[in-house]
């Protein structure tokens, strides 16, 4: 390689320079940009091109025609029985000279690197097929460009090609689904790259419909309902108590496909007991098994108003659920003892065979004064007690949200007795398997919550509802037992539906490990504390995010349902029966039962006040449903 000298033409990182000064290092003035750049550098980053001298870096670039294009052409041909030639004498086999123009126009050559290859101090030709592939190559890059400005233009036209353009607008989509944070389509037109911004424009160019839930996959919930199936025979036999001689019911929503608890009650010489059967999954399901490890990436089953996806398989579930075969089933029952005032004074834990009737809740409302009067009694009783120990009862509006095809259906959500029934029977049984580990020592994903700041006098209605909320403290999964403010109990885990959350399925893997070794069977010992803790964080970070994903696609769905009413009756007026939370300084938080939402308006409204709000917009990327008072 030729050595700098004052005032030569040299290549800097793509860029020309000029030599201005030799030194320990080397002053070059170079053309990075749109002006003069003075840089000191090494020698062994610039290659000498021609040595000058050269005053200035204008004029360096040669207008590319025909006939310079059949030069380049001829030097190729010239040197492809494989010659090697210097950077001059290249420049003179295409340019006819050596100067630093064509020195320049010569390194440019090189450095494409279509027809030549090598160093400036030895350039090859490449083989004609190495040619041909670059220029395919090149070819279809070319007009990849010009598709995509042309797709560009349609975009912006609002003209977009269906199929055609799908390719296109990947990147748009991956952004509206939370998959990446860029967006180059977004970019280029200029645009905000958001989740939101990137929904509206899929859903102005057509690519979407409104009907189009992104939320899942915005929350990282890419999979559907679990596949994994049982390994083979069960890990467990146990023995079974013979329980179905008590009548059992499974006490849901109509629209419940995966029954996982029943109750049943007694009374020994006026002794209450309560019995919870919950779903006996665990039996077969061990802990780090493939299905177990598919239920822990899942957290809980997904509830969406369009589909829902199994955190167990469809073959798990119609295996274990309740009341669905027509025979008895296999449980795992939690048997509690109540006293006098119903707390619980003592738990059993065993494998069961029940027979299990199903009611819904407007069944069971119907025997509440007749075969169920005494567990609405004991549950009754349950409340006033957790209350009285500092628990709170918040009822606030809920609705039921379905989509069959592209048509959302909004239900409110009746508030049976028979609910609360069941409500407080399921705590009782979370309590009581709490206590039963807890007297054992046996580490169990425990769920605690800090107390929070209650008013000294809570307001009534809907309004003190969403006061006691906002005091609500996160809850917390722990291995360790702790008291539950929000519950008003000492001890406390959710245990009654391993079905549909791990946390229960966790739990109960726990109970029969520790069942087994009490009964003095080998091979099975409980996850330690550490083990526990691992399993439990996957999983409930997984069951949050799945909330997170639920919460946001119940919004989406009212406000499609709201857009749906607005396209249907262009021109009417919709208004809503709300009542007022919340005062706020620029008007009132609300809830309009009817919807299930939470909104505010503008205005001076009393706590508790019934008002009439008119729909006035709704935008569904940005979850935005606007109302005003009437």
């Amino acid at each position: 390689m030729k050595k700098p000298a004052l005032n030569s033409l040299v290549w800097y990182k793509g860029h020309p320079a000029i030599v201005a000064e030799l030194g320990e290092k080397i002053t070059i003035n170079a053309a990075t940009g749109r002006t003069t750049e003075t840089i000191k550098v090494r020698e062994k980053d610039i290659e000498v091109l021609h040595p000058g001298p050269l005053k200035d870096l204008t004029g360096l670039i040669f207008q590319s025609d025909s006939v310079i294009n059949q030069n380049v052409h001829d030097a190729w041909d010239l040197m492809s029985g494989g010659a090697s030639v210097t950077l001059e004498e290249l420049a003179e086999l295409v340019y006819g000279e050596f100067t630093p123009q064509s020195a320049w126009a010569a390194r440019m050559l090189l450095a494409d690197g279509l027809y030549f290859t090598g160093t400036v101090d030895a350039i090859t030709a490449r083989s004609a097929g190495e040619i041909n592939a670059d220029e395919e190559k090149r070819q279809s890059k070319a007009k990849e460009g010009q598709d995509r400005e042309a797709f560009l233009e349609r975009l912006r036209n609002g003209t977009v090609k269906s199929g055609e353009d799908n390719r296109f607008l990947q990147d748009v989509e991956a952004l509206a689904c939370g998959q990446t944070d860029k967006s180059r389509t977004m970019k280029e037109l200029g645009r905000t790259e958001t989740p939101a911004e990137a929904h509206r424009l899929l859903l102005e160019c057509g690519f979407w419909n409104k009907y189009v839930n992104p939320y899942p996959r915005r929350h990282g919930i890419a999979f559907g309902t679990s596949d994994a199936v049982l390994a083979g025979p069960s890990p467990l036999s146990p023995e079974r108590r013979d329980l179905t001689h008590l009548p059992a019911f499974a006490i849901d929503s109509p629209w419940s496909n995966d029954p996982d608890d029943a109750i049943s009650l007694e009374t020994d010489n006026d002794r209450r007991i309560l019995y919870v059967h919950v779903a006996d999954p665990a039996s077969e399901i061990a802990n780090g098994s493939p299905v177990d490890l598919s239920a822990r990436e899942r957290g809980t089953t997904l509830y969406l108003p369009e589909r829902t996806w199994l955190m167990l398989s469809e073959e798990i579930l119609s295996r274990f659920a309740l009341g669905i075969k027509g025979t008895a089933d296999s449980a795992l029952t939690i048997k509690l003892y109540l006293g006098e005032n119903g707390a619980i004074e003592e738990t059993e834990i065993f494998p069961s065979i029940v027979n299990v009737t199903r009611l819904s809740y407007e069944e069971a409302d119907k025997l509440i004064d007749g075969s169920l009067n005494e567990l609405m009694e004991l549950a009754e009783a349950n409340l006033e007690r957790r209350l009285n120990a500092g628990g709170v009862n918040i009822a606030l509006p809920e609705v039921h949200i379905s989509v069959k095809k592209n048509s959302v259906i909004i239900q409110p959500v009746i508030p049976w007795r028979s609910a609360d029934m069941v409500r407080e029977c399921m705590l009782l049984a979370g309590e009581g398997a709490a206590l039963w580990a807890s007297r054992r020592q046996l580490p169990f994903p425990y769920i605690t919550q800090e107390t929070g700041d209650l008013p000294a006098k809570p307001l009534p209605g809907f309004a003190g509802s969403y006061q006691l909320r906002r005091c609500m403290r996160p809850r917390s999964v722990s291995a360790k037992s702790g008291y539950h403010w929000g519950l008003g109990l000492d001890s406390y885990s959710q245990v009654t539906s391993p079905l549909r959350r791990y946390t229960d399925l966790l739990a109960h893997q726990q109970i029969y490990a520790c069942l087994c070794k009490e009964a003095g069977v080998p091979g099975y010992e409980p996850l330690n504390e550490e083990a526990l803790l691992y399993c439990l964080a996957a999983g409930d970070a997984a069951a949050q995010a799945a909330t997170q994903a639920e919460r946001a696609s119940k919004s989406h769905w009212i406000a499609v349902y709201l857009d749906d009413m607005i396209a249907a009756n262009p021109g009417a007026e919709f208004v809503w029966d709300a009542v007022v939370m919340e005062k706020r300084a620029n008007g009132a938080g609300i809830i309009i039962p009817g919807l299930g939402l939470e909104t505010q308006v503008g205005g001076s409204f009393a706590l508790n006040d019934a008002i009439k709000v008119r729909l006035k917009s709704v935008r569904i990327p940005e979850l935005e449903m606007n109302f005003v008072s009437v």
